[in-house]
């Protein structure tokens, strides 16, 4: 009986939380709408909770893409040389495993794709920097979601997205705009090294990046398209336009 071929697997970083004061050594989480977009896509997530910076050389040719998540927590401010706030919820392990992540993905040209910290990760890797209170700044937007509402509304559509003419993310939107969720208190500042912005907020954030000369898909978007993706044609071809990466990178793998 000939072997089942194995879908494209997708490294997705663990997020490191203390959910049980009794149980100091912590806990590696995930959350499931990740996993659950990628499922749908045809992809199997894979989850290294213990994965260390020297381990990324090994560990990333066994996989076929990654996908940077959102977390509750935020990238700490002295990796673009800033000072924590004190308010800020950190994952110091989550950080340093991702800034090598990263840059080792463009390397080998493994598809990458950063939602929402994912997104600022990817900026801060590549030498760029954070505003850390984005409601707090003149002239700038609260992009934070109503944190006492139902997940529907916290995730419901929030803003429009200007889209670079010509861009990807224009041929994905069908148009020059799109409407977006917003859940997040962090954005990008200074835009890292080899990034090109794409996306802009109406209050001029950006809120979607390329790698400039990547050698596959390496996108990076402030908003969550993994949310009931299905509805959102926009979401849909963006997550699509991924997975289609992923699968190309398992042949070239699968034939080398």
């Amino acid at each position: 009986m000939a072997a089942t071929r194995h879908k494209p697997l997708i490294w997705l970083p663990a997020c490191h939380r203390h959910l049980d004061l009794n149980d100091p050594g912590g806990y590696s989480v995930l959350a499931d709408r990740y996993a659950l977009a990628v499922t749908a896509l045809g992809l199997q997530p894979v989850l290294f909770p213990m994965a260390e910076v020297e381990d990324v050389p090994c560990l990333l040719p066994l996989v076929d893409g990654v996908l940077l998540t959102g977390s509750p927590s935020n990238v700490e401010a002295t990796h673009f040389g800033a000072t924590a706030l004190s308010t800020d919820l950190l994952d110091p392990r989550r950080d340093k495993l991702t800034m090598r992540l990263v840059r080792e993905s463009l390397e080998r040209a493994v598809p990458i794709f950063g939602v929402c910290r994912g997104l600022q990760e990817m900026n801060v890797a590549l030498g760029g920097s954070l505003h850390q209170s984005l409601h707090d700044r003149p002239g700038m937007l609260d992009h934070r979601e109503p944190e006492n509402e139902p997940l529907e509304v916290q995730f419901g559509e929030r803003h429009e997205v200007l889209l670079e003419p010509g861009s990807q993310f224009a041929e994905w939107a069908g148009g020059p705009s799109a409407r977006v969720n917003s859940l997040h208190g962090q954005g990008i500042n200074r835009l890292g090294e080899g990034l090109r912005a794409e996306a802009h907020a109406p209050d001029g954030l950006v809120e979607g990046v390329r790698v400039q000369g990547a050698r596959t898909f390496a996108y990076g978007v402030q908003w969550h398209p993994e949310w009931q993706h299905e509805q959102h044609p926009f979401y849909e071809r963006t997550l699509r336009a991924f997975a289609d990466a992923c699968r190309a990178h398992m042949k070239q793998r699968e034939e080398a």
